[in-house]
């Protein structure tokens, strides 16, 4: 592991995204709820948030951290032709939370697809990359835009999407007004 002691401790933050591309049938089981093993949805949303919370025990030399936030979300995209899933990890310490952000984004991304190959065998798990990340000696970084000019290349998500006030972020809450 690298020597981390004498870094400062700081807020952190990072974003990482992946996208698991589905038949339209199959997309329609899970936005209906329908896929024989229960809520896709749900259980890769919860299955990113623990597997992000155990990045130290899977990858290796990778330090365990205290993360102050963790939020995940699969959310179905017809036009595109899958489920998007975004990871966002926060801590406060000495290293970044990048690999927990990537953990937790494949980790739901394998859950979404654990759960519907019985239904479809050629399901693909794309793009699984890191979109920004903030803190520490380095500052903020963000990914350059991998779209297309009209927007929509599926299974390449990129850059930090607009958001609603209030909603959550991980690490902080975007205020109302």
């Amino acid at each position: 592991m690298v020597d981390v002691s004498a870094k400062p401790a700081t807020a952190r933050r990072a974003v990482a995204e992946a996208f698991v591309a589905l038949a339209p049938e199959t997309l329609s089981l899970v936005i209906d709820g329908r896929a024989a093993k229960g809520d896709v949805l749900a259980a890769a949303e919860l299955a990113g948030v623990m597997g992000g919370k155990r990045t130290s025990e899977l990858i290796p030399l990778c330090h365990p951290l205290a993360l102050t936030d963790l939020l995940v979300t699969v959310t179905p995209d017809r036009a595109a032709g899958g489920l998007r899933v975004r990871a966002e990890a926060a801590t406060t310490g000495p290293t970044g939370v990048e690999m927990e952000a990537l953990t937790a984004a494949s980790v739901a991304a394998l859950t979404a697809y654990d759960m519907v190959k019985g239904v479809e065998r050629g399901v693909e798990i794309r793009s699984v990359h890191l979109v920004s990340k903030s803190g520490g000696q380095s500052g903020e970084w963000y990914r350059p835009s991998e779209r297309g000019t009209d927007g929509s290349a599926p299974g390449a998500p990129a850059g930090p999407r607009q958001r609603r006030r209030g909603e959550r972020v991980a690490g902080r809450i975007r205020k109302k007004g």
